[in-house]
């Protein structure tokens, strides 16, 4: 039997349980009275499209995020699916100062991008503008010795078996620290972007060199021990 849409005072309150918060800890976030949370919580009281834009905003949300209904009984179902990868199989973006290579490709539509990355830049210069993308990443160094640089923090230098867990959105740079010729990391980034990989690939693209090897050379869905779905 088909059920009712949530109205907007269910979905709000179904955000607030979410977060643990307070009708008097949302009031103080989103800038709206109490009594005015408690009207449309109980179907009283509705908003507005653009007031609908200014709650999202001022709780850091997408407004999307507002009605993202979730419950025991629409529980996530489960995908199975997995991937094999190896380095040897990744999807490959050789540049002068870096080497990435992505790995487990083909699985689409992800929130998590494995990659490990042989860092060589030594420099700020050599490495050009902080990067900047949406989500979080973390990186953990392998071998070799790497300087993070953050937009809002002093530089940290890190060595193998150490790591470190950022918000991607903050400029950030990895570089080989000082004496390093080549260190060699895996970072796995994550966000809610669908296309992260592919935005992820065009950061690299201004960072090509004239004889690079093309990431095209390695398959773009390679296959996999015991296939993946």
């Amino acid at each position: 039997m088909p059920t009712s849409p949530p109205t907007l005072g269910a979905l709000l309150k179904g955000l607030r349980a979410r977060e643990g918060w307070t009708l008097k800890e949302m009031s103080a976030k989103s800038g709206i009275p109490v009594s005015t949370l408690s009207k449309i919580e109980h179907d009283r009281l509705t908003l507005t499209y653009d007031k609908l834009q200014a709650l999202a905003r001022r709780l850091g949300m997408r407004m999307t995020d507002l009605f993202a209904e979730e419950s025991e009984e629409a529980a996530q179902p489960v995908t199975a699916r997995r991937s094999l990868g190896d380095v040897a199989h990744s999807v490959r973006v050789e540049t002068p100062n870096y080497d990435y290579y992505y790995l487990c490709t083909e699985l689409r539509r992800k929130r998590m991008i494995p990659v490990v990355t042989k860092i060589r830049a030594r420099s700020a210069e050599q490495f050009g503008e902080l990067v900047r993308h949406s989500g979080e990443e973390f990186l953990y160094v392998l071998s070799g010795r790497v300087e993070v640089q953050t937009e809002f923090y002093d530089p940290v230098s890190l060595e193998p078996g150490q790591a470190i867990y950022i918000d991607s959105s903050m400029g950030h740079a990895y570089l080989a620290a000082t004496g390093c010729e080549e260190a060699e990391v895996l970072a796995v980034m994550s966000s809610a972007e669908e296309e992260l990989m592919e935005s992820l690939l065009t950061l690299h693209h201004g960072q090509r060199g004239a004889g690079a090897e093309n990431e095209n050379d390695a398959p773009a869905s390679p296959r996999r021990r015991g296939g993946a779905r």
